[in-house]
């Protein structure tokens, strides 16, 4: 790993937030794709060849720029200049960060409901590095404050706290399951992708070795069965338009399954959870980006995984390009 520096470094063309915990992983991430980690200043990784979003970063910053200032009027009116909206990412001089911000347009961030999109406004991030020197950025992978979604929790209905990393992953996606749609669950118990996709009026086929909570069992959308969920295939299922998996398996397991609902299911929508088990193998990772239309993407509501997606518009935006 880089280690941290004191100073920017004078090259790079894109600046990433790393996942908290995750700043290796990152560097890692970067490396694989060719990129080259040009400095490393706390959770922001510094790196020029990048193309895009990085898997393992809450936010990437696309089009960082550096803008001497004089005092914090100039600040202000510096990023004004660029766009109306900024998020700061406070990384020192704290307190004269905060000045500069109170200048700026207020925003006010309420959690989502969901279902809804994501903000659309674009929204820039900013750090003041030193104290007359700020790196900006207008554009950002994503539409969320420091790349964290907060949403307006459910604390009634779900059996359990999954449930927020289908929410995130289908705002991202921007659209989702609805009426008529039907849904395979891959790992299912105690049911909280079921009773996302139950709230939205699909109906889904819900695999699991383990129970769901009564409700859903009994709910005359949800057929339940008990049993392997890497064993089901095509034709147990018969068509389907959505495939969920939140399975607990070590990575290579659940590349494999990705490939397979991948090519046996075209035309539907995925949405896998990927469980990395101990250090992360960055070449491993990369390889379910080899599948066609596929995305990776660290959730605000993910810990050490990633969420692997393949739609039919090849979203969502916020994650890392297909290579």
């Amino acid at each position: 790993m880089t280690d941290p520096v004191s100073t920017v470094p004078a090259d790079y063309d894109s600046v990433h937030v790393a996942a908290t915990g995750h700043v290796e992983t990152l560097v890692n991430e970067l490396r694989q794709h060719g990129a080259q980690v040009t400095g490393v200043v706390e959770r922001l990784v510094f790196a020029r060849g990048m193309t895009g979003p990085a898997a393992w970063a809450d936010n990437s910053w696309l089009s960082p720029r550096e803008i001497n200032i004089d005092s914090i009027g100039d600040g202000a009116r510096a990023l004004r200049s660029l766009q109306r909206n900024w998020a700061l990412h406070s990384l020192a001089h704290h307190r004269r960060a905060q000045l500069i911000e109170q200048r700026l347009p207020a925003i006010r961030f309420r959690p989502l409901e969901f279902p809804s999109q994501p903000p659309t406004a674009p929204l820039g991030a900013w750090t003041l590095i030193e104290r007359d020197r700020i790196i900006a950025s207008p554009v950002c992978s994503s539409p969320f404050a420091g790349g964290i979604a907060h949403f307006a929790e459910d604390k009634h209905g779900p059996p359990n706290r999954a449930y927020l990393k289908l929410w995130e992953a289908l705002t991202l996606a921007r659209f989702w399951p609805g009426p008529g749609d039907r849904c395979l669950d891959l790992g299912a118990a105690p049911g909280g992708w079921t009773w996302v996709l139950t709230q939205l009026g699909a109906d889904v086929l819900a695999v699991d070795r383990g129970a769901l909570t009564p409700a859903l069992a009994e709910h005359s959308r949800v057929e339940h069965r008990q049993g392997d969920a890497f064993a089901i295939r095509r034709e147990d299922t018969g068509a389907l338009d959505w495939i969920c998996s939140d399975l607990i398996a070590y990575p290579e397991r659940l590349l494999t399954l990705a490939r397979y609902w991948a090519g046996a299911c075209p035309r539907a929508a995925i949405v896998l959870t990927v469980k990395c088990q101990g250090p992360v193998d960055a070449r491993l990772m990369a390889q379910f980006l080899d599948i066609p239309g596929a995305r990776l993407a660290h959730l605000s509501a993910n810990k050490h995984e990633l969420t692997w997606f393949r739609l039919p518009d090849d979203g969502p935006a916020e994650a890392t390009a297909a290579r």
